[in-house]
């Protein structure tokens, strides 16, 4: 039985995800694992580098850029992974015993892998850990690990007092940046740019929701686990690089989607059980947000019809 399915969903970010899939390759430990990446349409060679230089990796290219969610979907099926309510692989009894997240943009420790593995080996009832993800520049990716954005969670945020007061127990919850960034800890999430999951979790939930295109589609998934039973943990021991927004970074859509995202995950989760005028200020407050980035869009040099669908 394979030990570890790495899926790499990738968008022109070439030269990142060479580094990336060498990392990998340089993993030492005691597991079997395998890597697939899956070509979101790609127009800078990202294909012809991995059949090139990375012969080993299975390579799946996609005619359509449809998202984060639809990448990984598509190397989960190809792995025997179905939705709830699907039915069942052939292969459903060899499915890996885990499945990585893993962005193009990271670059992971030589005993990073087995370290994770072991962590998650030892922890049956976690489902979901993971590393501490480092930017460029030293600073921890806040990301990395967070709490649900529940209405008043996002409201601190939104208001700015996370940012005032980061340290304070309650309006520094969004991104936990109240706690120590090298302790071990139970949180509600980590993100999807380095994520190890447990087989079983993903028998349970189903699928990523392809509902989302390029952000909260993580966060949703960590949240049906979390609503089914399974915990998750930042495991610090493990560091890993993280670029960020390679591939996303000089696209107009993001901030567009990022409020999508956020509308959607809110009323999926959230909308029944919010009093009513707190349920219409989130969704003013989120709308607000989102018609000053197709603002901002509609302003600059680049237009949505330009991005790749």
């Amino acid at each position: 039985m394979l030990d570890l399915l790495i899926i790499i969903v990738n968008y022109n970010t070439r030269n990142h995800l060479h580094a990336c899939l060498s990392s990998l390759y340089a993993s030492k430990g005691d597991f079997s694992f395998t890597v697939c990446v899956v070509d979101n349409a790609s127009c800078d060679d990202s294909c012809e580098m991995v059949r090139e230089h990375f012969p080993q990796a299975h390579l799946i290219s996609s005619y359509v850029n449809g998202g984060f969610a639809y990448g990984n979907n598509l190397a989960l099926r190809a792995y025997g992974f179905r939705d709830k309510g699907e039915e069942l692989s052939e292969n459903g009894e060899n499915l890996p015993r885990y499945v990585m997240l893993l962005n193009p943009d990271t670059v992971v420790p030589p005993d990073g892998l087995q370290n994770l593995i072991s962590f998650m080996d030892a922890h049956p009832h976690v489902g979901i850990c993971g590393p501490k993800l480092i930017l460029e520049d030293g600073n921890l990716d806040l990301a990395c690990r967070r709490s649900f954005p529940t209405p008043t969670v996002s409201f601190y945020r939104m208001i700015g007092l996370s940012r005032l007061f980061p340290h304070h127990p309650v309006f520094g919850r969004y991104n936990l940046t109240y706690c120590d960034p090298d302790q071990a800890m139970e949180v509600d999430a980590v993100v999807g740019a380095c994520m190890l999951v447990r087989r079983e979790a993903i028998q349970q939930v189903g699928l990523l929701d392809e509902s989302y295109f390029m952000y909260g589609e993580d966060l949703d998934w960590v949240y049906r686990m979390h609503q089914a039973g399974w915990k998750t943990y930042y495991y610090p021991a493990v560091t890993v690089l993280h670029v960020k927004r390679a591939a996303s970074r000089h696209s107009p859509r993001a901030q567009v989607e990022f409020y999508r995202a956020m509308r959607i995950f809110y009323i999926r989760h959230y909308a029944s059980s919010t009093p009513r005028l707190l349920h219409w200020l989130v969704l003013f407050g989120i709308g607000l947000r989102a018609s000053i980035a197709r603002i901002q869009l509609a302003l600059s040099p680049f237009r949505l019809k330009r991005q790749p669908e």
